[in-house]
């Protein structure tokens, strides 16, 4: 029996300049599922995707997945793509058994949370919106430790320079002034900056219609760390959330950050997401 993927009509353009196709998984001329390729418009370590992956129930349990996800790694290599990565939903064992089993590791995972009640205040702290002033400081040193994150990942530092920039100027085109962002930070009784909390209150939809905000970075100053003020950032971007009418948030976590995990766990967040990649170069 010999598995291989046939194009699902013509390849596309992705999303900012990038490649994507919808293939047929086919066994000997027969269709049994299919899957998406998605590739990055940049050259470098970027990664292509491996997504909406589906084998009839049928055809499940023969190694067609196995062969189809190989077979579509060889399509990213053709793309020039670096590094395969492919999202598996929190409880599918036999998806992220195989991801596993086919050399993938997790990076990161996706966690959320309903919401609903409003969290406490913590007792003698409080908080504000950033400042104008403060924030090309702020933005300058939340891109170079974004720009980190991504060189801890794999990126070379020319591509996690590109991505960080890139990223943060779809994320905040205006600053202080884009809609639907939050921006606050944590004061203690001296009025002394503790840390800051950036969330995206419309971030995506859930298959429900209702909004999703995001939590796009949680940062306590290092001379403050270890006092619980990363709960207390938390308990304000749950506040805001609700107060916007925004009832889930999510976030992402590197997988190595046990003690950020064992924070939002505490906090009744669950996995919703495993992000698993593997180098193809």
């Amino acid at each position: 029996m010999t598995t291989t993927l046939r194009p699902d009509g013509p390849e596309e353009a992705g999303v900012g300049g990038g490649r994507t196709r919808r293939w047929h998984i086919m066994v000997n001329g027969r269709r049994v599922g299919g899957l998406r390729t998605n590739g990055w418009a940049r050259s470098g370590r970027y990664p292509g995707d491996i997504c909406e992956v589906e084998i009839a129930e049928a055809d499940r349990r023969r190694g067609r997945a196995t062969v189809a996800v190989l077979a579509a790694e060889e399509v990213l290599r053709s793309w020039g793509c670096a590094r395969a990565q492919v999202t598996v939903p929190a409880g599918a064992a036999v998806a992220l058994h195989l991801a596993h089993a086919l050399g993938y590791t997790e990076r990161m995972r996706n966690l959320g949370k309903d919401l609903d009640q409003v969290p406490p205040q913590t007792s003698g702290l409080t908080d504000r919106a950033m400042t104008s002033e403060e924030y090309p400081a702020w933005q300058e040193a939340a891109i170079a430790g974004y720009r980190q994150d991504l060189i801890s990942t794999g990126l070379g530092p020319d591509e996690a320079t590109a991505r960080a920039e890139g990223d943060h100027r779809r994320a905040l085109p205006v600053g202080l002034s884009t809609v639907g962002t939050v921006l606050r930070r944590l004061l203690d009784a001296d009025g002394r900056v503790l840390g800051t909390i950036w969330v995206t209150l419309h971030q995506d939809r859930l298959p429900d219609g209702s909004p999703l905000a995001w939590v796009m970075l949680v940062e306590v100053a290092p001379e403050h760390r270890g006092r619980g003020h990363g709960r207390a950032l938390m308990r304000i971007a749950e506040r805001e959330c609700l107060r916007a009418g925004v009832r889930h948030l999510g976030l992402n976590v590197f997988r190595d950050n046990a003690v950020a995990i064992g924070l939002y766990e505490s906090l009744g967040y669950r996995t919703t997401r495993h992000l698993l990649s593997k180098p193809l170069l």
